[in-house]
């Protein structure tokens, strides 16, 4: 955990690929801890082929059953299909000019990493009206595990927003 602290999580990520792998993941963490699923990262990079978006979209029943029974991973069958989904979901945007995964995330704050200035980790909220605009966004885009509360985790998580407290050392300037 000090270690996803100290070095990934608010790393501003802009990388198409690590961004649909963050977002599965924040949707595989939806009502348990982060250490859950922190140590099943790689068992989930394993599973989902090295993260090709592109095979994952294709995936059938056949995959999913193997997902299911993959210990490596959260096999709970609502995640794992929303996994495919979003890959689905994720190619669309990528092959219809809607431009980049990337841009549709971050063009929610400015393309501009948010700095909140909060003292206390009771201050940080558990969404804002970015992540229910984002959350909405991503949903009519056929994304499913993307509320609002999931949204902000995962905002948090590629660095759209930095939520460090004021006294930790990587507290971005601003």
């Amino acid at each position: 955990m000090i270690t996803y602290h100290d070095e990934v999580w608010g790393v501003p990520e802009h990388d198409d690929v690590k961004l649909y792998a963050k977002l599965v993941l924040d949707g595989a963490q939806a009502g348990l801890s982060w250490k859950t699923i922190l140590h099943r990262s790689d068992g989930y990079r394993r599973a989902f082929d090295d993260w090709n978006v592109e095979k994952i979209a294709r995936y059938g029943k056949r995959d999913v059953a193997r997902l299911l029974a993959d210990e490596g991973i959260i096999r709970n069958r609502s995640k794992v299909e929303s996994a495919i989904k979003n890959a689905q979901a994720w190619l669309r945007i990528m092959e219809h000019g809607k431009g980049s995964f990337d841009d549709l995330l971050w063009k929610h704050v400015d393309h501009r990493t948010i700095v909140n200035r909060w003292k206390e980790s009771s201050q940080v909220p558990a969404s804002t009206a970015v992540s229910d605009a984002l959350s909405k966004e991503l949903k009519k885009s056929g994304f499913s595990f993307v509320g609002t509360t999931i949204v902000y985790a995962y905002m948090q998580a590629i660095g759209m927003v930095d939520d460090h407290l004021v006294g930790c050392f990587r507290k971005a300037r601003g």
